[in-house]
């Protein structure tokens, strides 16, 4: 993709790429049922996002055989942080300090002693730079 402008995937094509990011390539049925485990969505309604996401250039197509195969056109770990910055900015005015503290205070999602182990490892690791 030759474009240099960043697209913001919505919060269903999101869901698309998660599945192709974890399978790597898949076909609109295979997203279909993979999305049927956490939501109520049409087959039509999927083949047509999907289709979309092709022409915004979140997804690559081979249409060589009748049936099509789907993979990322995003790299995961960019779009990560790039939606984390813009959320970082428009929600937390730009602090990560925020961000974290309201990750880790919130009382519904307890982070588990592993991600505290990483966390802390990361903090440990940030400090000695």
């Amino acid at each position: 993709m030759a474009n240099t402008k960043y697209i913001k995937p919505t919060e269903s094509e999101l869901e698309i790429l998660q599945i192709l990011w974890t399978r790597e390539v898949a076909t609109v049925r295979e997203v279909h049922e993979e999305l049927g485990k956490i939501k109520d969505v049409g087959y039509t309604t999927t083949l047509k996002l999907m289709q979309i996401m092709h022409e915004k250039g979140l997804v690559k197509r081979d249409d060589s055989i009748r049936t099509h195969i789907y993979q990322a056109a995003v790299n995961k770990e960019k779009t990560q942080k790039h939606l984390l910055s813009k959320m970082i900015d428009s929600l937390f005015g730009g602090s990560h300090t925020q961000l974290i503290i309201q990750a880790l205070g919130d009382g519904n999602h307890k982070a588990s002693p592993e991600e505290l182990e990483k966390i802390q490892a990361l903090l440990d690791s940030l400090k000695n730079q």
